[in-house]
């Protein structure tokens, strides 16, 4: 359990969460489809993986049995850092792969990954940009390798360098949102990199002037203290595409390896399915954002 303490962005975006309630809507419902579509694939809900990285404390094979249970599932998966030797493996598994490079200072490298996640048959690849800096605000040092801040014509030279969809990760703004969508980037993710910053809003804030700037373009997913079914369901009735589980999928990992991931998919899918079900969202197209009542004194969400 982390120390709650002032100004603690996981503890601020996990009360905002909770402080959304949701109106319930019987009639004419029906049991949900939670299909989902992205990058010319079909997947059996829109819960993903996070892009995450070094989890051999979780499992012995980290990320890649973490992809034998996202594959178990039908679940997109997404990862984040790591060596060339470990998304061979992870693909291997039969996962559909979305492959996040950290903002390297060296942009060769970043032009490398690009190519070795096109030759190993990624659905995906993109760049997070949550990591450029540290926390003395100078250029961060992860694992001993130094990153930078990209420049929007840096990001639209890594889109058009590859003929994969190219996403963004750490889009926690319109500004940004709008720079991305100028770079022609094909989609975004809303993240704050699990509060890598004291006192950020939290994603589901950031995401209506964030969808707003996209416009239905591209896809936009969402990725933070997403924990359960209900979560996904608020996220996704603000307007996000689909939601990244991260944290929630690390016990399971340890415990039962990838049939624990594929259980917590399925739980969390449940609750989804719940949700959905009692409020008139016949699949994850129609989820009105009418059902979603913020604040105190509580009001309809508006887009």
């Amino acid at each position: 359990m982390e120390r709650k303490k002032s100004g603690n962005s996981n503890h601020i975006t996990r009360e905002y969460f909770d402080s959304i309630l949701v109106e319930m809507r019987h009639i004419d419902s029906d049991i949900p489809d939670l299909t989902f579509e992205a990058f010319g694939e079909t997947f059996s809900t829109p819960l993903t993986t996070a892009a995450l990285s070094h989890l051999n404390n979780a499992h012995p094979e980290g990320c890649i049995e973490l992809a034998r249970g996202a594959k178990l599932a039908n679940a997109m998966m997404w990862v984040g850092m790591g060596e060339d030797a470990e998304l061979e493996g992870i693909v291997a598994t039969g996962a559909k792969t979305v492959k996040i490079i950290k903002p390297y200072i060296k942009n060769e490298e970043v032009f490398r990954k690009i190519r070795h996640a096109e030759a190993q048959g990624c659905i995906a690849v993109g760049i997070d940009i949550d990591h450029s800096f540290d926390h003395r605000g100078q250029y961060d040092n992860v694992f001993g390798l130094q990153m930078n801040c990209k420049s929007f014509e840096e990001i639209k030279a890594f889109a058009k360098s590859t003929d994969l969809p190219f996403i963004v990760k750490g889009v926690m703004s319109a500004e940004d949102a709008k720079k991305c969508l100028e770079a022609g980037v094909a989609g975004i993710v809303v993240s704050h990199h699990h509060g890598i910053m004291d006192y950020v809003i939290p994603p589901l804030v950031a995401l209506p002037q964030v969808l707003e700037a996209i416009a239905g373009k591209i896809p936009v997913f969402v990725d933070c203290g997403i924990e359960s079914g209900m979560d996904a369901f608020k996220a996704m009735a603000m307007g996000a595409t689909a939601v990244s589980v991260g944290r929630a999928l690390m016990l399971p990992l340890k415990k039962e390896g990838a049939q624990g991931v594929a259980d917590k998919f399925k739980e969390m899918g449940e609750g989804l399915s719940a949700a959905m079900a009692r409020t008139g969202s016949k699949d994850i197209k129609s989820i009105d954002p009418g059902v979603l009542w913020l604040g105190a004194p509580y009001h309809k969400f508006r887009k």
